[in-house]
């Protein structure tokens, strides 16, 4: 069966999860939460898609399976309860730890059980699973933006469903013979090039739509562990149980470097200059001057403004990485809801800008410019 949607090559995964959202909400093939854009998709036939995960051939001898907690994963959670299997979902965003296990009340009704597939459910009939539980996880299953039927996995950008995997095999939770599934629409398989897929990025094994059961027979190996070089100090601060885990494999004697984060500043409140109303020209006319004064090597800067209350810096590094825009120095100024980003040149920051159009934080845009001291010495 052909794709539904062609993906042309050379294309990024942003630009195919941008195009899967697209189409899905352009042919109103989901249900809610909408829009689509920046989600997992609750496609519409997601409860068929889910009830084929008992159709498997590995499902009869699970025993623990981990289900995200995505909303097109629902059916697929109450088929694992119903089957009387355990049944483990995420920590919300990895707070306070990795696992959490649903515990249905005693002699849960059906009607109870549908309740504990849900996101209620999630919250009110889980209790936390620690590091040191004894935990043998057969079966995952994920949601995903898009996928690709050799089993090249694109999820929604944040990279929990790759990260939570390596938590696991950190933890001795899956091995190799684990396999791993995900239920999408069926335009949501597409091809993905090989070379889009790193180290790091989870692959699958079945792929589950409304009208077929995909065996990929994936190639590539999924993560062997937490990459710890790919981390920085603002990952573990937002994912505290990777302290733990990173003390853990400190003491076994593997490497836990992390990666050196851009050099950042932050500023506070300050006085602010009131010869112009245009802050992208106020703090940067300043930070251009001291950088002159000291002899360093000029830069060209971005300016990213209008940014969301409530944004922390760790969520706007996560975003430049994901689109390969990663400054040379980043200074943050949350109190002012901006940001500056310093680039080696003027063409390094040209690509910048056009990797960051269309970026959102928390469901807003903002929209990143040439800091205005930088266009008037570039004469644009």
């Amino acid at each position: 069966m052909d794709a539904v949607l062609k993906i042309s090559r050379g294309g990024g995964k942003r630009d195919i999860r941008q195009k899967v959202w697209d189409y899905i909400e352009a042919e109103n093939l989901a249900n809610f939460p909408r829009p689509v854009h920046n989600r997992i998709p609750n496609f519409k036939g997601a409860h068929g898609a889910c009830a084929k995960v008992s159709q498997l051939e590995v499902f009869g001898r699970t025993k623990e399976v981990k289900v995200d907690p995505d909303k097109p994963l629902e059916a697929a959670r109450l088929v694992i309860l119903q089957a009387g299997k355990t049944l483990l979902v995420p920590t919300p965003r990895l707070r306070t730890g990795l696992f959490n296990k649903i515990v249905p009340p005693q002699g849960a009704s059906k009607a109870d059980l549908h309740v504990c597939s849900t996101s209620q459910g999630v919250k009110e009939y889980s209790v936390p699973i620690g590091l040191d539980a004894k935990v043998e996880v057969d079966l995952v299953v994920v949601g995903s933006v898009a996928v690709s039927p050799k089993g090249y996995r694109i999820g929604k950008g944040e990279g929990y469903a790759d990260m939570e995997y390596a938590m696991m095999v950190a933890m001795g939770a899956v091995k190799p013979s684990t396999t791993v599934v995900t239920v999408v629409h069926d335009c949501q398989v597409v091809d993905i090039s090989e070379e889009l897929i790193e180290s790091h990025d989870l692959t699958v094994d079945y792929i589950l739509t409304p009208t077929r059961v995909i065996k990929t027979d994936c190639t590539l190996s999924k993560p062997q562990g937490i990459i710890w070089a790919k981390l920085d100090a603002d990952m573990l601060d937002k994912i505290p149980i990777l302290k733990k885990l990173r003390e853990l494999e400190r003491k076994s004697g593997k490497d836990v470097s992390l990666k050196k984060s851009p050099e950042e500043g932050e500023t506070g409140g300050g006085s602010r200059n009131h010869l112009t109303s245009d802050p992208s020209q106020q703090t940067e006319k300043a930070r251009v001057t001291e950088r002159g004064a000291a002899g360093q090597t000029p830069v060209t800067t971005i300016y990213l403004g209008n940014i969301p209350a409530g944004v922390r810096v760790s969520e706007l590094k996560c975003a430049l990485r994901e689109r390969d825009a990663v400054p040379l120095r980043l200074s943050w100024q949350g109190a002012q809801r901006r940001a500056f980003l310093d680039y080696a040149d003027r063409a390094e920051a040209g690509r910048a800008l056009a990797a960051l159009r269309n970026l959102a934080l928390n469901g807003r845009s903002v929209n990143p410019e040439l800091a205005r001291s930088q266009s008037m010495i570039f004469g644009v």
